[in-house]
């Protein structure tokens, strides 16, 4: 006697095909991620510290992906070796000089190697070869950096502040000059008799090279002037000459 119908059958036939359908596309996606249907090329790079690198995490060169971090290994207390599985078909652009830096996919995104570009005239990375690393700026420390900024910049606003106030309230040199009326027509009346004693000073000047007293002295310098000017002329003559 059948204990189950037909349909009870047909129902856990399609939920076994369902579950079997969603198991190898599991295992696809998988794959592809760790780059299990792809050849791939092993090397290694070594860092102080993996700042939250993970086995896994993708591996970029020019902006594409192109590999995946396939193990961490710490070597001692300040070394930790890393691992990289890049597919074959990228090893064409991977030089020997090339250097892999820490980044993460966005601003709070995953952990990721990034494989800078070499040059032109470097050899190809070999298998197993181990990469130059950049050591990663840990985001601890830049806050840190940033609240002493932030703490330096209260200070300097703060000095400003009492600096404007005693300017404002007239103390200090430059507070009197700018609110005292008094000391600044003073200056003003300065600037006015300096340009005036300058005006009287090249008059007396003027007058000075038409006085017979001074008459020869600036005659002589006159001449001495052009007499320089000819040498140079004809010392500039003979170099051309030459």
């Amino acid at each position: 006697m059948e204990t189950h119908s037909q349909k009870y059958k047909v129902r856990l036939g399609l939920f076994v095909a369902g579950g079997l359908a969603l198991f190898m596309l599991a295992i696809f996606i998988i794959g592809k991620q760790k780059n299990l249907f792809n050849p791939v090329f092993k090397l290694t790079t070594t860092f102080y510290n993996v700042s939250g690198l993970q086995v896994g995490n993708n591996i970029r060169f020019s902006g594409i992906n192109v590999g995946t971090v396939d193990q961490i290994i710490i070597i001692n207390d300040s070394t930790v070796r890393v691992d990289m599985l890049v597919r074959k078909e990228v090893h064409q652009f991977i030089k020997s000089d090339c250097q892999v830096a820490i980044g993460s996919e966005g601003i709070i995104g995953d952990r990721l190697l990034i494989i800078t570009q070499g040059s032109t005239d470097a050899k190809l990375a070999k298998e197993g070869q181990k990469l130059a690393s950049t050591e990663p700026v840990e985001t601890d420390a830049i806050i840190a950096s940033l609240d002493i900024t932030a703490y330096n910049a209260g200070i300097i606003t703060n000095q400003l502040a009492e600096i404007m106030t005693k300017i404002n309230s007239g103390n200090g040199t430059l507070g009197r000059l700018i609110e005292d009326s008094t000391i600044a027509e003073n200056l003003n009346q300065t600037i006015v008799n300096l340009k005036t004693s300058s005006k009287g000073l090249d008059e007396n000047m003027k007058a000075a090279k038409h006085s017979i007293f001074f008459k020869g002295y600036f005659k002589k310098r006159a001449k001495a002037a052009e007499e320089k000017k000819a040498d140079a002329a004809d010392k500039k003559a003979e170099e051309e000459k030459k």
